[in-house]
């Protein structure tokens, strides 16, 4: 693994772009705590200065009380704002329901034609993924609003595609549901 693939994959949906934002948001508040945290204790380490005044100063006290409080609302609203548009329904078009099996998934197209599909893992080839390969594969299409309903027939299963920004759990004798729109073919 390369130093430059540490990085999220890149983003096919509007809801992985704004986790890519947020991403990178909450990456900037870290960075820039990070290093007013080192000058600070920096200038700790090499000053021997002693203020016998700022023992008793309040207002020093309020600001440090203060200024965490904002950089949690900072972080806090644009997280609060992203999961709320991901739970979000917009007029699906089309509803794929996706049920998990012991060792495979079925998936049932069920708006405007009826269509069912079950998607077991291939064997490893030479240029296959591991684990990720399989006969038959979920076709979506793209620039649609898609609803996902998943659901699980005999243990916990997780469904996820992470360019997507989706992750799900299916879950016996519980639906679970998703909305999905894909942005780039493939």
């Amino acid at each position: 693994m390369k130093w430059t693939k540490f990085y999220l994959p890149d983003a096919y949906s509007p809801t992985m772009e704004q986790l890519v934002y947020f991403h990178d948001h909450t990456m900037s508040i870290i960075t820039s705590i990070t290093i007013l945290i080192c000058i600070l204790l920096n200038s700790l380490l090499w000053n021997k200065l002693i203020d016998l005044n700022m023992n008793e100063h309040q207002m020093i006290e309020t600001w440090w009380t203060i200024l965490p409080t904002i950089v949690l609302f900072l972080i806090a609203i644009p997280s609060l704002k992203i999961l709320y548009s991901m739970e979000e329904l917009i007029n699906p078009t089309i509803s794929i329901k996706s049920m998990g099996h012991q060792w495979y998934w079925s998936y049932e197209y069920s708006d405007k034609f009826c269509k069912e599909l079950e998607s077991y893992m291939k064997y490893k080839k030479k240029n296959d993924f591991r684990l990720l390969e399989v006969d038959n594969k979920m076709k979506a299409p793209f620039l649609t609003q898609i609803r996902m309903i998943f659901s699980s027939s005999d243990v916990l299963h997780s469904w996820t595609i992470p360019c997507l920004g989706i992750k799900m759990d299916a879950v016996p004798g519980r639906i679970n549901q998703s909305s999905l729109m894909i942005k780039k073919p493939g």
